[in-house]
């Protein structure tokens, strides 16, 4: 599965940047948000069909809430410690870290705060995180936890990634992935506007 999973992602990026017309990749983009909604609906009809994890979210609401708020402190930590390393400015540390994966909307941001290079920096630290959750969710999850492994994907886990912990984890971890990525999605805009303000 993870050999298939390189090989998709490196023929994709071949084909998009060198076989594939703008109108084609354009098309294809729009039948992988299709193909998305109906992984998530057999999510819902997944969830909706197993009466004890229904059971499981409503006595545990409160605790599922945790994930999504570990995810960013633990984001956040990753990006100071690695803005000390590279002797960058801890406010655009924080904004690029911010963005939890969600690399299209952190480098347009980020372009608009700090101009073209943070941005890029921005886009290209968050696609790498992105990819690297999608190659190493499948060793998280057998050697620790699906916590862990939806931790690694955090934003991108309600979508991009969320293929991969459904395959490896359970319906409950997949139902607590779908949450963190709708939270910490929602959190990433305010927190890339304010974590870059902090030292403005």
């Amino acid at each position: 599965m993870i050999l298939l999973a390189v090989i998709s992602l490196l023929l994709g990026i071949f084909c998009g940047g060198w076989v594939f017309s703008p109108e084609l990749s354009a098309f294809l983009n729009g039948l992988a948000g299709w193909a998305l909604n109906l992984l998530m609906l057999s999510v819902g009809v997944s969830v909706g069909a197993n009466r004890t994890l229904i059971r499981y979210m409503k006595e545990n609401s409160r605790s599922l809430l945790i994930v999504p708020l570990g995810v960013i402190v633990g984001s956040l930590g990753g990006g100071v410690l690695a803005g000390l390393a590279c002797g960058m400015e801890l406010n655009t540390a924080l904004a690029i870290a911010s963005g939890m994966g969600w690399y299209s909307l952190t480098g347009v941001m980020l372009t608009d705060l700090a101009g073209a290079t943070m941005g890029t920096i921005a886009f290209l630290g968050n696609v790498f995180r992105e990819i690297l959750a999608y190659l190493v969710i499948p060793v998280l999850a057998k050697r620790w936890n699906g916590y862990v492994a939806i931790a690694m994907a955090g934003a991108t886990s309600e979508d991009t990634t969320l293929p991969m912990i459904m395959r490896y984890t359970n319906e409950g971890m997949a139902v607590i992935s779908v949450l963190n990525g709708m939270l910490t999605s929602l959190a990433v805009p305010f927190l890339v506007e304010v974590c870059f303000r902090l030292g403005r």
